[in-house]
This record gives C-alpha cells, structure tokens and sequence, in this order.
C-alpha cells in the first residue's frame, strides 16, 4: 500500500479497516506540477516581498496611510507564511508516513533547505516592525487593516528584547538546517529504523513500547529488556545528539539574553515563569498523595510491596483484555464529542469521512501520535500507531481534540492561529476527558470499572507527574550542560534521580532503565515542551469541575476559547468561565481531581 493511494485503507485485522490519510488536499504528489510551482512562487514572492519592504517599514510608519499601508504588508506576509507552511506540512507528514524510505527523506532535507531559503527573506520584516516606536505602532492600529493584527503584533513585541541584528538573525536562521533540524531529523530517521528483539522477533519502537501494557508480565519484561538493549546499543550517539542540542540552545540563549534555561519557552508559551514555577511546585509537592500512593495500591493488586518499572503501565491483573476495532473507537469519541457538542463532533467526523488520518503501524513510520495543524487554507492530520487497546482510544480522543481546535482556530489566519503550547494541549486533554466520562458511564462491571479507573488515573499521573518529572531532568540536564559535556553516565544518573523522586518507592527502577530518556522525542525537537502537558491535564480538571456545576452555556464558552486561537493570552481565555492560572490555589484544584480518583480505587477495596 501506497500514500500515493488518496484513500488508502489498511486491513489490520484485528483492528479493522484503519484508515491512511489522504496528502492531495496539500499536493497530489512530491512530483506534482502544483508543487513545483508553489516552491518557485515560495521563492520569487518571498524575494518580491523583500525588496518592496526591507529598510522602509519605519518610514511607512510615519506616513499619513501608515495604518493601512503596514496592514497590507502583514497581510502579505501572511500569506507567504501560509504558503510556506503549506509545502512544509507536505514534506514532514509525507517524511512522517515513512522515515526510513531515502527518497522520502531526501525530498523532506531538500524541501526544507528550500523553504529555509525563501524564509530567510522575511527575517527582517518582525525585526523592522519591533523597531517602529511604540506610539506610532499604537496609532497605525488604529485602523484596522493594521488593527486586526493586534495580538500578533503584541506578541512579537515581547520578542524585541531578545532580538539580534538583522545578519545574526539570518545566520541563526540559515543555519538551522545543517544544526538543529539536522539532528532532529538523524533522531527521528534513526529512532524509527531501530529494532528491538522480543521472543527472537524484530519490533519497531511503537510495538514494543506497547508490550509493556501487555498483560502477559513475561512480555513486558522481555520487551523492557530489548528496549534497554538496543537503547544502550546506541547510546553514544543519542548522548552526542543530547548534548550537541543543549549546547546550540545554551549558544541562542546566551546571545539572545535569556537568564533561564526555560526562559524561551516561557517567552514562546507567552506564560510567566512563576506561573510555571507555581505548576511545577504544587506537582512535585503533590507526588506522595499521586503517584507514590496510587503505585502503592497498584503494587498491592499485583500481591506486592513494589512493581518493577516494565509493570508500571501493565493492565490490572485478573481484568480481560479487550481488543477495540477502529470503528469502535470511533463511535467511542465521536458519540463523546456528540454528547457535549453537535458541532465539535461534526468537525471530529470530518477526519474519518475526508481521510485526515493515518491510524496504522508501519514499519519506519513515526512513533507516537500528533495532529498537525498545517496552515489555516487547508486543515490539520491527525498520526496514530492504532494498536487496539483503552489507551489508544484515549489518544484518538485526544489528537481529534487537537485537530478540532485547530480547525476551529483556522479563521484566525496564519500568524493568529497557533496557540501556545499551554493552551494547545486545553482541547486534547478535554477531549480525552469527555470519552472517559462516556465510557465510564456506560461501564457498570464494577472489576470493568475499577479497571478503567486505574488506567485513568495512570494516564493522568503519566500527563502530570512524569511530564513535570520531565521538565526537571531537562532542567537539571541543561543547567549542568552550560559547565561542558555530560557522559552518558551523568545523564542516566539525572534521569534515574527525577525518576526515582517522582515515581515512589513502590516503583523498582531495574537495570537499564537510565538509559530511557534517549527515546523521549520532545527532548530533542521541543526542550521544557513537556510542562504543557501538566499545564493542560490540571487547567481542564479545573474547566470540567466548571463544565459539570453549569447548567447552560459553557459549550459556547468553550468553543469561543478554541476558536480564539493565538489570539487570547491565558488570562483573558480563562476568565469566563472564573479561572485563573495566576492564582497560587488553582493548580491544587486540578490535582485534586486525580486524588479524588485515587481515593475512590481505595473505597473500591474495602
């Protein structure tokens, strides 16, 4: 079977039909005609562009049509970002169907090399727009070809402290090609050709790490085994890409300005440090009444005082297996979605019926699950690696989440769709959260019920708990990086140490678990990204406790906060339904939800 194939479906018995997703409504092929004319029109408009504003917006901005002329330059800039954007989402979902084909990834290398290029004449237009003075910024927005830019221009005004000469800028940009993506892309192509020797079978990373979910134990510590094997068989390299990226930040950050290892993306989230600071206290503060007490009572059930690491996720013991068909998972979210809101799930539907999921594993194929959003003239796609089990409903429930905010955030435009990373996990998390509440209700077996308890509670402690367990190794990572290279001894030992706080004493971390941070995508391609995820779990447990004391009204709430995209800083998406992710006591109320689960697993035992 081909991606060339528009409605390919794949027959993963026992999981059904599971659909490949449907890359024309970017371009019909890496050959096509439309392709090669929006890379030749990427570049000369990019050009055009260049030589109609470069060294003139501050003299624009001074002029009686200032208002409107300065409007109409962001809007064909823009437009170039969407167009941009557009042949890039080609190139990295085609790459994603398959990173380990070589005309695949030569295409996806060549193409970015391209779009590099044609970007590196915009650099200078932010740059002059945070040179205008801040007065006549004001009064040229108050026309609105300009005005409607306001939060985008606001939020590259909080770039300009930051900001380097326009040459550095153009360096820094070009070069990413043969830096940073250069060793994303050796991460990604060699994670993905990586195999794993399970009971003298050859697995990929995706079927692997889905054995320690498995309820066989002989087969979650057989398969931990080979991931600690082959991990170790490539460690040197992984260590060598670790460092190298935390030393091209440390360069960045330390021309740029930023004091803190997070600060950028603090900057990039557009949220205050102490805010995450305040996150990150009330969590860690939090893991003996989370984690340490709910692997303690997971121990008990497996007739222990402890788990080893591979049972940490293992299936309650005693609790069938259940195999979920596709079209099941489907029906699942979808009637979830339908229950809060028609139109939410109508948007979801789209995905299934227009082919913007790729649900099978594949060989080579990225592991994981993501929605990209692509840019606003076309829609997102949503990755899966279907594998039959709660949780990967769960995931689809929560990658559809995205994939509904960002097609709700598309009217927004290029430059105001995005949304922060804090507030981009909001919809995927309630998603999520919306299918449990479903499924839970419809599940009256209470040993069925006990079960899907535990494996919420599990997902909730792995977004909360080990995400901020996450941050801290990076942290602690980047902080002792800055005094010159960590063997891969020194990293495992950083790991082990986070782990072993955040996990609890009921968790044994056996031999060869320090060598599991080197699979963890979001340390190479996003550092301190993961925060986002306990930012998003604890600010929906907050927003569902809102959604279930309201009577009427908090859909269309909801739903206004999505569609507002990038637009909205968080304070002013959360007031309406009286949150505030500023207040000291907001992230308990998110944490009690998970203890208030705990507590009703421990009421279910007597």
């Amino acid at each position: 079977m081909s991606l060339s194939d528009p409605f390919a479906v794949a027959d993963a018995a026992p999981f059904g039909d599971l659909p490949e997703w449907n890359l024309n409504d970017l371009y019909p092929g890496r050959n096509s005609s439309e392709l090669a004319r929006d890379l030749s029109r990427a570049e000369a408009d990019s050009i055009a562009f260049e030589e109609r504003y470069k060294g003139k917006l501050t003299e624009i901005a001074k002029s009686d049509v200032a208002g409107q002329a300065l409007g109409e330059a962001v809007a064909a800039f823009e437009a170039l970002e969407d167009l941009l954007g557009r042949i890039m989402s080609y190139a990295g979902l085609l790459h994603a169907g398959d990173t380990s084909d070589p005309e695949r990834s030569k295409f996806y290398g060549d193409v970015q090399e391209k779009i590099t290029a044609a970007s590196s004449h915009l650099l200078f237009f932010q740059l002059e727009l945070n040179r205008i003075d801040d007065g006549a910024l004001e009064k040229a927005m108050a026309v609105q070809t300009l005005g409607r830019y306001r939060p985008w221009l606001e939020d590259i005004r909080r770039e300009k402290p930051y900001q380097l000469e326009d040459r550095v800028e153009q360096l820094f940009h070009e070069k990413s090609v043969t830096g940073r993506g250069a060793w994303n892309r050796l991460f990604d192509e060699t994670m993905a050709g990586l195999r794993f020797s399970v009971d003298e079978e050859a697995l990929a990373i995706e079927p692997t790490l889905n054995l320690l979910q498995d309820a066989d134990g002989d087969k979650r510590k057989a398969a931990a085994g080979a991931l600690a094997e082959t991990f170790s068989g490539n460690l040197r390299l992984f260590t060598q890409i670790t460092n190298t990226l935390a030393k091209d930040k440390e360069i960045s950050d330390r021309w740029r300005g930023f004091k803190d290892v997070a600060a950028s993306r603090h900057l990039a989230n557009r949220v205050e440090p102490e805010v995450v600071d305040a996150l990150v206290a009330a969590v860690r503060g939090a893991y003996p009444r989370l984690s340490h007490r709910y692997y303690r009572l997971k121990a008990k059930w497996f007739g222990g005082d402890h788990l080893d690491h591979w049972d940490r996720n293992a299936p309650l013991p005693e609790v069938p297996t259940e195999t979920i068909r596709f079209d099941e998972a489907r029906a699942t979210v979808l009637g979830a979605y339908g229950l809060f809101s028609p139109e939410m799930a109508n948007i979801a539907r789209r995905f299934f019926d227009e082919r913007w999921i790729d649900a099978p594993v594949r060989p080579g194929k990225a592991p994981g699950a993501f929605s990209h959003p692509t840019v606003p003239s076309a829609h997102p796609y949503v990755l899966l690696n279907y594998q039959g089990r709660i949780r990967d409903v769960m995931t689809l429930a929560h990658e559809l989440g995205h994939g509904v905010h960002q097609v709700l955030a598309g009217p927004q435009g290029a430059l105001m769709a995005p949304t922060p990373l804090t507030l981009a996990e909001t919809a995927s998390v309630f998603g999520e959260m919306l299918t449990f509440q479903a499924v839970l209700a419809d599940t009256t077996d209470p040993v069925q019920k006990k079960a899907m308890l535990a494996a919420k509670v599990e997902d909730m402690i792995n977004t909360v708990v080990r995400q901020i367990a996450f941050y801290s190794f990076e942290r602690a990572l980047h902080t002792e990086r800055q005094g010159g290279e960590l063997t891969s001894e020194r990293i495992g030992a950083l790991w082990m140490e986070v782990q072993g706080e955040s996990l609890g004493p009921a968790i044994k971390l056996q031999p060869g678990y320090e060598v599991f941070w080197s699979y963890i995508p979001h340390f190479v391609h996003a550092p301190f990204y993961v925060y986002a995820y306990a930012f998003g779990d604890c600010l929906v447990n907050s927003l569902y406790a809102v959604y279930e004391g309201t009577e009427a009204g908090f859909q269309e709430k909801y739903l206004e906060m999505l569609k507002a995209g990038g637009s909205k800083h968080h304070k002013a998406l959360l007031a309406p339904f009286g949150l505030d992710a500023s207040d000291p006591g907001f992230w308990e109320k998110g944490l009690d939800v998970i203890d208030r689960l705990i507590g009703e697993l421990e009421a279910m035992e007597g």
